[in-house]
């Protein structure tokens, strides 16, 4: 007999498959000798009351032998496949097109601008180090695209845009841990998720397709309606190549697609985004908060039963929303410029978010009227805003990698910071006045909400935290339109825009989801 339960346990029972196992037997009334196996199929932590839970989903199986789901995919040879797809984007919506295709018979081929896996982690040391980045091969650019860097988040509210839980399966296929199909906000860790991109390549060329790295789109040949041909700039030089389909998944910070599809009078559109700052706390400190501990070894305590403790906040100033954004428990603050004359933060954590700090992007939402400064820019006002705000944190931060920062509370309070707190970013930070870096817009907005999110976690609002600027890259502030069942541009009836590049994507998931929706589209006609 296989039964589906239910049970509120404590996080001492939730790590103890044999005091799960009795729950189960209370809860069904069975005998103390009736043989059962259990799987926890989701868990999630109600840490609302002092008295932290586990709420968990358990299959039982009743004098029933137990047989472990395979996870398996049917994967095509599509070498000598008549229809092929070019793929521009090597991130989480190119490579899961790119696997869709393989099911459907499609020939995929990914145009990856940046570098492989291995070798682009030369160039995030020289970003860290030497605070040189190759504008082709960085956090954002490179196999895997920013989601190789980016703590490994599978956590999406879009679950009417494709199938979550085939996504995830594709990850534990690919090397995985199967824990992330039954935690309720998953992730991988930065740590991980470079094999498994690579394996996800190895899928895709053992079965026919085609990957070309440090190969970079640079023009598009139209004809009647549709893109004829490609032009590459790689190692080997230029080349103009014939294409069947083109699926547009660049990411967020391909600024030159933008340009180059604006430039061609091929429609884009400005889009909202947000603008901020990371702020990073010492983790036991967000512990402290979260698991309503009264000191540091009721800290240490619960800390061997529950993981880094997160946050998620939000409140609106005038009107204005103001919100915390890829929290990071245990993580590190990343530089991910993509061009030398700037500073962009984001953040990371290894899979076991077991580093000393915690981080999270506090950011502004903007509106397009915002933008009315750069008017003159058309679509791409947002795009050139987003520029002007990260070459000012580059000028305030020294001209190199080192961020502008300050103390939270001295932000806040408008006050200097005459020293500042130990902090995860490597290549340095430097004490600035912060709202000189972010403006009028966006300053006394963020102060207003910081303040806000001190009433909601009582100890949150301290100078023992740092504010490091500028968060910038939280999406795309230009859309490439697409109609909405065809998938297609509204004048290229064979480019397919996608992903969190495109504006219909939001993370690894949602992006990986948008890919397989693509694929599909193309498949269907």
């Amino acid at each position: 007999m296989q039964t589906k339960v239910q049970l509120k346990v404590s996080p001492q029972t939730a790590v103890n498959e044999q005091q799960i196992k009795e729950e189960v037997k209370q809860q069904l009334h069975l005998k103390e000798n009736s043989k059962i196996f259990v799987k926890v199929l989701k868990r999630s932590i109600d840490a609302r009351s002092r008295s932290i839970e586990i709420n968990l989903t358990v299959l039982a199986f009743v004098d029933e032998e137990f047989v472990a789901e395979k996870i398996e995919f049917n994967y095509l040879d599509v070498s000598q496949a008549k229809q092929t797809c070019h793929i521009i984007g090597g991130g989480p919506a190119g490579l899961f097109a790119a696997l869709r295709c393989l099911e459907l018979g499609i020939k995929p081929i990914i145009i990856e601008r940046g570098k492989n896996v291995k070798d682009r982690r030369r160039d995030l040391a020289a970003i860290n180090k030497e605070h040189i980045v190759n504008p082709e091969s960085n956090y954002c650019f490179g196999e895997g695209g920013a989601g190789t860097y980016s703590d490994g988040k599978l956590y999406t509210r879009s679950n009417k845009r494709g199938d979550i839980d085939k996504i995830l399966k594709t990850f534990v296929y690919h090397g995985a841990s199967d824990e992330i199909l039954v935690d309720a906000h998953p992730h991988i860790g930065t740590n991980k998720l470079p094999q498994l991109i690579e394996k996800m390549r190895e899928t895709i060329l053992s079965f026919g397709g085609e990957v070309c790295f440090n190969t970079k789109l640079i023009d598009l040949e139209i004809k009647n309606d549709t893109i004829s041909s490609i032009k590459l700039l790689s190692e080997k030089g230029e080349e103009q190549i014939p294409i069947q389909k083109l699926i547009l998944a660049t990411g967020h910070s391909a600024r030159d697609i933008y340009e180059l599809l604006h430039g061609k009078n091929i429609l884009v559109e400005a889009k909202p985004f947000a603008v901020g700052v990371r702020a990073e706390h010492p983790q036991a400190l967000i512990d402290k908060i979260q698991y309503h501990c009264g000191n540091l070894e009721e800290v240490i305590t619960k800390r061997e039963y529950l993981p880094a403790a997160s946050y998620s906040l939000v409140h609106q100033v005038k009107g204005r929303g103001v919100y915390s954004f890829c929290m990071c428990p245990g993580g590190i603050i990343a530089p991910c410029a993509t061009s030398q004359q700037e500073v962009v933060t984001n953040g990371w954590s290894p899979s076991k978010r077991n580093n000393p700090y915690a981080n999270s992007g506090i950011v502004v939402g903007l509106e397009l009227s915002d933008f009315e400064p750069f008017k003159e820019f058309g679509p791409l006002a947002g795009l050139e805003f987003q520029r002007q705000i990260e070459k000012n944190a580059w000028g305030f931060g020294g001209k190199t990698q080192t961020a502008p920062a300050q103390r939270l509370q001295d932000f806040v309070n408008g006050k200097f910071s005459s020293s500042l707190p130990d902090c995860s970013y490597q290549p340095g930070v430097k004490s600035v006045d912060m709202q000189q870096v972010l403006g009028k817009l966006i300053g006394p907005s963020l102060k207003e909400g910081l303040k806000a999110f001190g009433g909601k976690m009582r100890g949150y609002m301290t100078n023992e935290a740092i504010v490091v600027g500028v968060e910038s890259r939280t999406s795309t502030p230009v859309r490439i339109p697409r109609d909405r069942d065809l998938l297609h541009h509204p004048q290229l009836k064979n480019l397919f825009p996608c992903g969190e590049g495109a504006g219909y994507a939001g993370g690894i998931v949602s992006a990986a989801m948008d890919g397989e929706r693509c694929a599909n589209v193309l498949f269907q006609n």
